[in-house]
């Protein structure tokens, strides 16, 4: 992206709050984006965990992606929700608009695999516009506030993270997001698979048991099959996930490794999903590139 795209933001999951959303707006204006909010993005509802009818949802996302002047379509917020909206988009319509960026974290993720499956996109794991991270009254916690904007600009980085559970290196597409809702699309036409790609994994307030619960769904139901490495990012009010992360995957023998700032919690770097990662365990780290994910499919 440069300097003077368009940028929207829509609200496929959770009702934002609306001061949150106008200082995201704000702080995207600050890199030089122009911004614009989808039609629906304040709509409330019966369901007060949905930000409008599953219909507005789906019509606010799919009108900002087909969009031309459109460069990049920003999540405004998790919770929940965007799952309710995969049958109800056009995805011939969405395909034929051509690759450019989805941003978001958390409910997301249901987005994140949909369009990597439907759409072969990358697609950009980090925070949104009226998310803590990026819209609190302080200004963005700079580690991910510059995280996002390399992200957006020019090439991703390095993410470390501060332990590894098994050794070794592996190269491979990043995919995955929250395990949660992985483990809700087991059995969709959207089931993930992490064969020949580098698995992506983090939750918030699950209990080590039901971490447990849904890594041995995803196991069960061959999402696992052909991985080539796994890194975890934050498990923020998980209790010890560690025992139970390790005691699930560590027999897939293959390298991971935890503690990557990516997911929820501060700081929430920005990584892309469909590109190649790297995992390096000497370094305990996450290397990835946008650009390079269709070479390694």
């Amino acid at each position: 992206m440069q300097a003077g795209d368009t940028v929207a933001i829509v609200s496929p999951s959770g009702p934002p709050n609306a001061v949150m959303l106008r200082r995201g707006v704000e702080r995207l204006e600050g890199l030089g984006l122009k911004v614009v909010i989808g039609a629906h993005a304040l709509d409330r509802q019966g369901l007060d965990y949905l930000a409008g009818s599953d219909a507005a949802r789906a019509a606010d996302l799919q009108a900002a992606w087909c969009d031309p002047a459109v460069s990049a379509v920003f999540c405004c917020r998790g919770g929940y929700g965007a799952a309710r909206l995969l049958d109800r988009l056009d995805w011939n319509a969405m395909r034929a608009a051509g690759r450019k960026v989805l941003v978001g974290s958390s409910d997301i993720t249901a987005l994140h695999n949909a369009f990597a499956i439907e759409l072969g996109v990358p697609t950009l794991h980090g925070p949104m516009p009226a998310s803590k991270i990026m819209a609190d009254e302080k200004p963005p916690e700079p580690r991910s506030w510059e995280s996002l904007q390399s992200a957006l600009f020019g090439p991703t980085g390095v993410v470390h993270g501060d332990r590894v559970l098994v050794p070794g290196r592996a190269e491979g597409v990043l995919s995955g997001g929250n395990l949660s809702l992985l483990a809700s699309m087991c059995g969709t036409r959207w089931q993930p698979s992490f064969r020949g790609r580098i698995a992506f994994l983090e939750d918030v307030t699950e209990e080590p048991y039901r971490i447990d619960r849904m890594l041995t769904q995803l196991l069960q139901a061959g999402v696992f099959d052909g991985v080539r490495g796994i890194a975890l990012g934050s498990w923020v009010d998980c209790g010890d996930p560690y025992p139970v992360l390790l005691d699930r995957l560590g027999p897939l023998g293959v390298p991971v490794v935890a503690g990557l700032p990516v997911g929820h919690g501060s700081p929430q770097m920005s990584v892309w999903l469909g590109a190649l990662g790297v995992i390096d365990t000497e370094s305990c780290s996450l290397a990835g590139r946008i650009g390079d994910g269709e070479q390694a499919r």
